[in-house]
């Protein structure tokens, strides 16, 4: 009996170490578990200038992918390591981000870049996580060509394109909103993205019109004497003018004179006496013939 007596501050010890030691598991086994997400980074349009300092492995991914989910487990364990090799590693879902992937022009799925302060080079190597880890731990990057500056993400040709992506996507979900929500057809849709292009078009035409002809005004229109020329070439244009119709007046007089002569010719008759006879539909020649002809027959009969 005192024995047993003996044993049950025992116990009561051991359930008042056991009950604390419960409770750091509990609360460490959380934070265990939250810390492997954070392992595998996720870079956005927004965030995207983080990759430019330190060291990165990125993959670019779609949910849809084949080989993209084929290649999760592996790209998730490689992450794990990434804190021990001082190594960011991240990844980009291509259908929520397409500005960066039109930024690193992804043409194919997965598609994984190293980058080292700056410098991006696209791993081309097998996908395991044995050759993630030799491919940074033995700084095999280094014999690779890096990523030429004018295709860098940070180019200016690779905004435009990065700018250009966004777009498209925003139209995609316009045409999806405008077919789904709204109910217009699938050809109501492109008529309209048709009218806003062409319109957009021209407004953005007249504008580039607009400033080219301020920012470089034509040399004729800026010229000094420009409007000088002009008025002496109007001048000089009316006085042609005056002249043409001076000209016209004068043939109309010497063609109304004409005509009064024929008058008179008529009025005074041939020289025998005769008025001469006005035959329509006759020439002055065959009136002369006609003439010669009477004249002949006269003389025949005197």
């Amino acid at each position: 009996m005192s024995a047993i007596m003996l044993s049950l501050p025992g116990r009561a010890d051991l359930r008042s170490w056991t009950w604390p030691l419960l409770l750091l598991l509990l609360l460490s086994t959380p934070r265990a578990a939250s810390a492997k997400p954070d392992s595998l980074k996720e870079v956005t349009d927004g965030d995207w200038e983080k990759i430019m300092t330190g060291e990165w492995m990125i993959e670019f991914y779609a949910p849809w992918c084949p080989a993209c989910q084929q290649l999760q487990p592996v790209w998730q364990e490689f992450a794990d390591w990434g804190d021990d090799m001082g190594v960011n590693i991240a990844k980009v879902d291509v259908t929520e981000q397409p500005g960066l992937s039109g930024r690193f022009i992804i043409t194919s799925l997965p598609t994984i870049y190293h980058c080292k302060d700056g410098i991006f080079r696209k791993y081309q190597g097998a996908r395991t996580k044995d050759d993630f880890l030799s491919f940074v731990d033995e700084q095999k990057w280094k014999s690779m060509e890096p990523v030429s500056s004018w295709f860098g993400p940070s180019s200016f040709l690779m905004n435009s394109m990065s700018a250009l992506f966004k777009l498209s996507m925003f139209i995609r979900r316009c045409h999806n909103y405008m077919t789904e929500q709204l109910g217009i057809p699938v050809w109501g849709s492109y008529v309209i993205f048709g009218l806003v292009t062409l319109f957009a078009g021209l407004t953005l035409g007249l504008l580039l019109v607009f400033i080219a002809d301020y920012v470089v005004p034509s040399r004729r229109f800026s010229s000094h004497d420009y409007y000088q020329r002009k008025q002496a070439t109007e001048q000089q244009r009316l006085i042609q003018n005056q002249d043409e119709d001076q000209e016209a007046d004068g043939e109309e007089d010497d063609d109304d004179d004409e005509d009064q002569d024929g008058v008179w010719r008529n009025r005074r008759g041939s020289p025998e006496g005769r008025p001469e006879a006005r035959v329509q539909g006759y020439s002055d020649e065959a009136l002369r013939k006609r003439a010669v002809g009477s004249r002949e027959a006269d003389e025949e009969d005197s």
